[in-house]
């Protein structure tokens, strides 16, 4: 799977935010957010490719905005 260099930059920040509002486990996370441990893992690794929803969905998880969550991707 091909990893580029917005992927992997969307994956850092989610990686990121996720910790900082304390959700030390992926899979805690992603309960939360409805989604299954192994998906949110690809996406902070950057071989998954989120759609908006799922952009929606990161984002209201961990109480911010799309654009706060898509900040490092250039």
């Amino acid at each position: 799977m091909t990893r580029s260099a917005h992927r992997i930059a969307f994956g850092q920040r989610l990686r990121d935010l996720r910790q900082e509002h304390d959700w030390a486990s992926q899979e805690a996370f992603a309960h939360h957010v409805g989604l299954d441990r192994t998906y949110v893992s690809g996406l902070e690794r950057g071989t998954r490719n989120p759609t908006l929803d799922v952009l929606v969905k990161l984002a209201h998880g961990l109480d911010v905005t799309p654009s706060e969550l898509l900040s490092t991707v250039k």
